[in-house]
This record gives structure tokens, sequence and C-alpha cells, in this order.
């Protein structure tokens, strides 16, 4: 049984099509219009192994805003979508990534109850390239909200900004497969004791 999930989000601001299937090979087919955004969603799908189709176009003559979060929102409601009634799925997982000075660890539930906790240095550099990196966090935030998901991520140190956001992605794509995956050995059960999730 396939899991893909497909959402088509349109505003005056902006127009998304976001396609991801959670059973991929790590194909990726993104473009937003903000090049370092673009490189993050590429880790995603990449070391997620999740097939990932995103097009956005936005008002990026105001700036990057609204194009980074529809585009977030947008994802978290098609890989909510893709998950399905989440029967025989691990439902947790987590990961620890390093990249060079930096180090992101990012642990997650798939629990159908959204809940962002996010710790990364402070005075990082403002920007890289036409991205703020203080929408690393808004992007968690949107995407924890249209998934339904808790998720814990924090990078305890690191200097470079471009390494800092980046081992939080590879780390979030990891975390996400792990806990996606289905498990062997719970076939047909739902990982919960409530009996849903």
């Amino acid at each position: 049984m396939s899991r893909i999930g497909r959402v088509e989000r349109s505003t005056k601001e902006t127009s998304v099509v976001v396609e991801i299937d959670l059973d991929g090979s790590g194909k990726v087919d993104v473009s937003t219009g903000v090049g370092f955004y673009d490189h993050m969603l590429d880790q995603l799908g990449r070391h997620g192994l999740f097939d990932l189709t995103v097009k956005t176009e936005g008002d990026l003559h105001i700036d990057s805003h609204h194009t980074i979060e529809d585009t977030a929102l947008a994802l978290g409601a098609a890989f909510k979508q893709a998950l399905g009634d989440k029967v025989g799925i691990y439902r947790f997982g987590n990961c620890t990534v390093p990249l060079d000075e930096s180090l992101a660890q990012v642990t997650v539930d798939l629990s159908g109850r959204p809940y962002l906790v996010h710790t990364e240095p402070e005075n990082m550099a403002p920007m890289i390239g036409e991205y703020d990196t203080t929408m690393t966090r808004h992007i968690l935030e949107s995407f924890v909200a249209q998934a339904q998901i808790a998720l814990h991520v924090h990078v305890p140190y690191g200097r470079n900004a471009h390494h800092i956001v980046e081992c939080q992605f590879k780390a979030l794509a990891r975390a996400l497969r792990y806990a996606s995956e289905r498990d062997p050995r719970a076939v047909g059960i739902l990982p919960s004791t409530k009996g849903a999730l």
C-alpha cells in the first residue's frame, strides 16, 4: 500500500504543491526560489529516503517568509496524509548528526499531538544567502503543527550558521525516516495503548 501525500496550498501570497512518498529512494525535485531552503529540503528527502517534490511560487519581492512558511505548512500536511492510519510503524525515532563543528540531536514521536522543543546556539549569523536563520524554528513549528507530531531538536554547539541549520535538517530526516518506517514485528498493530494516534 503506497504512503504518498499530496497537498496544494494557494493564497494571495504563495502557491505551493508538495508531494511526498515515505517509501521512496530519496529522489528530490524542489524549487522554492530560496536557494538555501531548497538545499535543506533536498537534505530532508535524501536522508529520509523520501521521494519529495516541492514547487512553490511566492511573494519573494517582499521577502522569503511567506514562501518558507507556507511550504513548511504544506509539507507537514502532506507528511501527515502519507502516514495514513500509522498502523505498523515504529512511531518513535531519533538521530544525532554532526556536521564539522556542529551537532544536532533530533527526537520525534508521530503522536498526533503537535509539540516543538527547539534549541540552537544564539548569536548565529542572521542570514545564509537569502535565508533568514531565525526561520529554522518557524519551519519546524509550521511543519509540526500540520504533521501533528512531537519534535525535539537540540543543537548544543556549533559555530557556522550553515552547518548549524543543515545538521538539523539531516537529523530530522533520519528521525522521521526511522519513526515512519514499518516495524516487521508490529504488522497490523497501532503503536499506542490508547487505540488511536
